[in-house]
């Protein structure tokens, strides 16, 4: 058993979905298994909105568009 594991708290962050999780690592068991282990007792928050930085992005973009 890992000495970290229920004995504190881990930030995670992704804009990826479960489903596309074993894309990354390669290995579909043992991205079930970490899964497993980092939702175990987990808040989820999924966010599905607009991206702030996006819009700042494009903001940006057309400010500068028709300055040149």
């Amino acid at each position: 058993c890992s000495t970290r594991h229920e004995l504190g708290s881990i930030i995670l962050t992704t804009n990826l979905d479960f489903d596309k999780w074993p894309d990354v690592f390669g290995d579909a068991r043992m991205t079930e298994a970490l899964i497993d282990r980092l939702t175990h007792r987990a808040d989820i928050h999924v966010m599905n909105g607009e991206s702030y930085r996006f819009r700042q992005t494009l903001e940006l973009r057309k400010r500068v568009a028709k300055e040149n």
